[in-house]
This record gives C-alpha cells, sequence and structure tokens, in this order.
C-alpha cells in the first residue's frame, strides 16, 4: 500500500505532454519544409545525443532502448520511403514490416526492464550480445525462410480474438500487453518518471507501427517523439539525483542554494535540527536514524504559510518563507514542532512491516516498548537591515538553533531572543496550520 503512495502524474506528465504533441504531429497530412528536414534527422540527432547522455549518466537501459526504437526506425523507414517514391510496396516490406511488429515490442520490453547491475563494460556488452544475437536470427531466417517465415508470421491462431482493427500481426498484441504488464509492475514497485516515461514510450510504439505506411510524417515524427521522451527522463532523473534528497524527497542543499537569490525582498529562514540524533543512531542502528529522517521530512514538508522544506544535510533541514514576516511564520514552525514530536515511531524488522495503513496506525497508537518519539529544535530568523542576505539569515537562524538547543530542545526560538523566549505553547493556541 505504501508504494501506491508514492505514484504520482507528475512522472507522467512531461512524457504525455509529448507523445500528445507527437500524435498531433503525425496526423497532419503536409508539414512545411522546415519541420520535415527537421523530423527527417532528428532520429539520428537524439540517437547520438541522447545516447552520449546515456553513457554520461551510465544509463544503459535507456541507451538501448534509443538503439532499438531507432533500428526499427531505420529499417522501416527505408521500405517507406521506397513505397512513397514508387507507389508500391517491396517485396520484403510485409516481412520487414512483421518482424518489426514483433521484435520491437519484445526488445523495448526486455531491456526496460533489465537493470544495470554490473560493471559498465560487461553490461554493455551482455546488452549487445543480445541484439545482435537474436537479430541476427530473425534476419537470417527471414533470407532463408522469406515464405515459411511470412506464413508464419501472418497465421491467426486465436480467430476468436482477431478484429478488423488489427493491422499488426497477432503475435505482436501479446507481446506488447506482456511489455505493458511488465512496465506497469516496475512502475508501481519503484515509483520513477524514468519507469513512467518509458510505459508512455511503449504507447506511443504501439500508436505508431499500425500507421507506417498509412501517414507521410507518421514513423519519423513518432520515433522521434518516443526517442525524446526518454531522453528527456534521462535528464528529468539526472536533474533529480542533483537537486532531491533521495532519502528524504526534499528537495536538497543545491536547490536550496538556487531558490534563495530568488526570495525577494521580505523571507524567513528556519533551521530545524534532530535532537540527539547522534544518540538514537547509536543506539538503534543507522536504518533507524534513516527512518526517523524520512518522519521528520515527512512532517516538515507539510508547513503552513506558504513554507518549504529542504534537507541542509545530516539531521538538519531549512525551512524558507518567502514574502512572510517572522510574526507570521513562527505560529506554522511551533505547529510542525508539535507535530514532529507527537508522531510515535514504530520500530520493526522488515519482515513485521503492516500489510495496509489501518494496522500501522494501530501500531502507532499502541504504546509499546518498541516505540519511539523524536523531537527537533528550531532557530528562526528573518531579514533585518543587519541580515542583507540570505547567507546572512541562515547564519543568524544557525546562531538561534544553537540557543534553542542550550534552552533545553524541542522549542522554536527566533535570532535574538533569549533562552526564557523558546515557544513552548500549547497546541490548543497554535493556529492550524
Amino acid at each position: 500500500m505504501h508504494r501506491l503512495k508514492a505514484l504520482r502524474f507528475s512522472h507522467f506528465l512531461p512524457s504525455l505532454l509529448l507523445l500528445v504533441a507527437g500524435i498531433a504531429a503525425a496526423s497532419l497530412q503536409l508539414l512545411n519544409e522546415f519541420f520535415t528536414s527537421l523530423f527527417n534527422v532528428l532520429p539520428t540527432l537524439l540517437l547520438i545525443l541522447g545516447g552520449a547522455f546515456c553513457l554520461i549518466y551510465s544509463r544503459q537501459r535507456e541507451l538501448f532502448l534509443l538503439v532499438v526504437v531507432y533500428c526499427a526506425y531505420f529499417v522501416l523507414d527505408t521500405q517507406a520511403d521506397f513505397f512513397r517514391a514508387t507507389g508500391k510496396a517491396r517485396p520484403d516490406t510485409a516481412l520487414v514490416f512483421h518482424l518489426c511488429s514483433l521484435l520491437l515490442p519484445l526488445f523495448y520490453g526486455i531491456y526496460a526492464a533489465w537493470q544495470e547491475r554490473t560493471h559498465l563494460v560487461r553490461d554493455l556488452v551482455a546488452r549487445s550480445a543480445v541484439l545482435l544475437a537474436v537479430g541476427a536470427v530473425a534476419v537470417g531466417l527471414a533470407q532463408r525462410y522469406p515464405d515459411g517465415m511470412l506464413e508464419w508470421l501472418a497465421q491467426i491462431r486465436w480467430p476468436s480474438l482477431h478484429g478488423e482493427w488489427m493491422s499488426m500481426v497477432q503475435l505482436a498484441y501479446p507481446v506488447f500487453l506482456l511489455a505493458f504488464i511488465g512496465l506497469i509492475a516496475q512502475y508501481i514497485y519503484k515509483p520513477r518518471p524514468l519507469h513512467a516515461a518509458q510505459l508512455v514510450g511503449l504507447v506511443g510504439l504501439c500508436l505508431m507501427l499500425p500507421k507506417t505506411f498509412l501517414l507521410p510524417h507518421g514513423l519519423n515524427v513518432m520515433s522521434s517523439q518516443v526517442m525524446l521522451i526518454l531522453a528527456v527522463a534521462v535528464a528529468h532523473e539526472a536533474y533529480q539525483m542533483a537537486f532531491r534528497d533521495e532519502l528524504t524527497g526534499l528537495p536538497g542543499r543545491r536547490a536550496l542554494n538556487e531558490r534563495l537569490p530568488r526570495l525577494g525582498r521580505n523571507y524567513v529562514i528556519a533551521m530545524a535540527d534532530v535532537d540527539h540524533f547522534k544518540k538514537f543512531n547509536d543506539t538503534h542502528g543507522h536504518d533507524v536514524g534513516d527512518q526517523v529522517l524520512r518522519v521528520v521530512a515527512s512532517q516538515l514538508r507539510k508547513i503552513g504559510g506558504g513554507g518549504k522544506a529542504y534537507r541542509y544535510g545530516g539531521e538538519e533541514f531549512t525551512l524558507v518563507f518567502s514574502g512572510k514576516t517572522l510574526d507570521e511564520c513562527r505560529p506554522h514552525l511551533e505547529t510542525v514542532r508539535q507535530a514532529v514530536e507527537s508522531y510515535v515511531i514504530q520500530l520493526r524488522d522488515k519482515g513485521n512491516r503492516p500489510q495496509n495503513d489501518a494496522k500501522g496506525k494501530q501500531r502507532r497508537g499502541a504504546a509499546a516498548a518498541t516505540s519511539v518519539t523524536v523531537t527537533v529544535s528550531i532557530g528562526v530568523a528573518e531579514k533585518e537591515s543587519d541580515q542583507r542576505t540570505p547567507e546572512e539569515v541562515i547564519k543568524a537562524a544557525d546562531r538561534a538553533l544553537y540557543a534553542a538547543k542550550a534552552a533545553g530542545r524541542n522549542c522554536v526560538i527566533q535570532h535574538g531572543q533569549n533562552r526564557r523566549g523558546a515557544v513552548r505553547v500549547a497546541a490548543a493556541k497554535t493556529p492550524a496550520a
């Protein structure tokens, strides 16, 4: 159940927009000279640039997906060019099209699910060997037994399941279906923009193949869009690796540094630190420490008042409020402090995890010996005449954080406030976030 909560429509949005744009462009009977020339060279450019990008980031899966899509495009484009130039198909067109309809989803599904788990060079060699071996066998059989292969591919094996709308060989549809099921399971198991893009790309291929000889630019446009979907997904994940903290899911230090120069004239910055985290980590282990950081991050993410949470480093977090005053932000900081304090963390091994949210809530509500709670100390500062830059405000908030630690922890202290001014108001007096 917890995996389903990680599913995001935003993972699919860029890919879906590119797919819709590709469908719209491919449906046009006429394209101006610029776009015609562009889509004639775009698949090759995407293979070169996208392939280089994948190699830089050691993304063998996406590299071979690009190669597979490009190979199918190159083979079919040769047939389509001959058909458009002469008005008739080549003798081997039917066999080539049927083989592509079968092998394209097969290779796409295999490479999309093939995880990178070994040395880079060995992985590249293994993937290349599979592509060359299966491709060579298919080409050899097609050249040796063209009529027999064509008859075998075009045979209708399940008449009750065959419809007039099916423009590909019947075997291609179960292969596409198996690839769809595998990629859906992969995304549910590990929701990532890249896995979402692979799924959308497979939809694009399924839509592209039947239109290869029907739409004048359909093959070029849709091949380009599928390859672009994969390349954009790799770039998207590269951005997330650089700007988002993997453990907590919060934006990281680099994202904070990008945000600071754009805060405007008035802003408030708070620094939050998990109390006694090192002692807790040493007592319960690093796995439980990671669990604590995720819990704290999940509560800080809910900060109200227009605030945004970042992981600053270690057990330290930053809360940023743009266009706000300290008086406006302080109640929301107290609310989130209380939320962390009241959250009960159930310590359990992986084999004893609850199967659904209801059982998880029951366990968290029970006062078991394996239940623990944590608290956070928060220091907050706002831009003032003696603190003109975000870096100076962060330093002031950090000094206030040290004052909160010295005041007994589990409190909110603003810059310049003495220890006795630590905020410890009751939840009933705190406005809702």
